[in-house]
C-alpha cells in the first residue's frame, strides 16, 4: 500500500462514522482481563489514553472497567460521532505520531484497531514519552478467524474482487508482534495474547460491518454495492435464517516500560 492510498484509507472513515459505530464489533471482557494481566495492573483507577479512538467502541469499555480515560482522535466525522455517544469523556484531536499530551502523563496507552494507521518510527517514541515509568502500550485488532470455513471463503471472495494487493479489507497489514514495531528506533519489551470470541448478527448488520472497512469506503458506493449485493446472496445460501456468527481472534500486543 502506498503512502497516499494509506492516508486515503485512514481518512475514509469520517464519512461513514455512524455506520461504523452502529455495525462494527465490540470487544469481549476476556480481552481486558488479558490486558490487565500483561500490563501488570488493573484498569480501575488507571490513567488511560485511547488513541485513534474512532467512535469510542473501546473507550466505552475501558471507562466501564473504571479507567480514567482520555480519547485522542484525528478525524472530524469520527470525533463528532464519539462526542454524540460519549459526551462525558474528554476527547483531544490528534494522532499517534504527534500526541497532544504531556510527558509522563499516562499509565496506559491503547490503540484499538488503530496502530496500523501510525508510523512506528514516530509513534513508538511518542508512546514512550507519554507513558509513566512502569506504564504500558497496548495494541489490539479484531481479526477474522480464518479457520472458520465461511469466513475463509468470504476472504477469498474479497481478494478476488479487489486483487491481491488489497488482501486485507481493513488495511491492517502486519498485525503480528514482529511487524507491529517495524521501523521503530527502539522496540520496547513486549508480549502478545490471542483471545477468540464471536457475536451473532443479522446478515444486514454483517454486510454493513464489511462495508464500513476502508477498502470498501474508498471503492465508492457503486463498487461496494455490487460486491455487497453478491455477498448477500452467498450468505443467505449459507445462513438461510438470516443470522451469521462472526468469529474473531483479538490479537493483543502489550509493551511495558521499565
Amino acid at each position: 500500500m502506498t503512502a497516499s492510498s494509506h492516508a486515503t484509507r485512514a481518512r475514509s472513515f469520517n464519512a461513514a462514522a455512524a455506520q461504523y459505530s452502529a455495525n462494527r464489533p465490540s470487544y469481549p471482557p476476556a480481552l481486558f482481563d488479558a490486558l490487565e494481566e500483561l500490563a501488570g495492573r488493573a484498569l480501575a483507577g488507571a490513567r488511560v489514553v485511547d488513541i485513534g479512538a474512532g467512535t469510542g467502541i473501546a473507550t466505552r469499555l475501558l471507562h466501564a472497567r473504571g479507567a480514567d480515560v482520555v480519547a485522542v482522535e484525528p478525524g472530524d466525522g469520527m470525533a463528532a460521532e464519539f462526542r454524540r455517544g460519549l459526551p462525558g469523556v474528554p476527547l483531544l484531536r490528534g494522532d499517534g505520531n504527534a500526541l497532544p499530551l504531556a510527558t509522563a502523563c499516562a499509565d496506559l496507552l491503547t490503540y484499538a484497531q488503530a496502530w496500523h494507521w501510525t508510523d512506528p518510527a514516530r509513534s513508538v517514541p511518542e508512546a514512550l514519552r507519554v507513558l509513566r515509568p512502569g506504564g504500558a502500550l497496548a495494541l489490539w485488532w479484531n481479526m477474522d478467524a480464518q479457520d472458520v470455513p465461511w469466513i475463509a471463503a468470504q476472504a477469498d471472495r474479497i481478494r478476488r474482487y479487489f486483487g491481491a494487493e488489497h488482501a486485507s479489507k481493513s488495511g491492517a497489514g502486519g498485525t503480528r508482534t514482529e511487524a507491529a514495531f517495524e521501523g521503530a528506533p527502539a522496540v520496547p519489551r513486549h508480549t502478545h495474547r490471542v483471545v477468540r470470541w464471536s457475536r451473532r448478527v443479522s446478515v444486514d448488520t454483517h454486510l454493513a460491518n464489511i462495508g464500513s472497512h476502508s477498502i470498501f469506503l474508498v471503492l465508492g458506493e457503486e463498487g461496494a454495492r455490487v460486491f455487497l449485493a453478491e455477498e448477500r446472496e452467498q450468505l443467505l445460501k449459507a445462513f438461510p435464517s438470516g443470522v451469521v456468527e462472526e468469529v474473531y481472534d483479538v490479537y493483543l500486543v502489550v509493551a511495558t516500560t521499565s
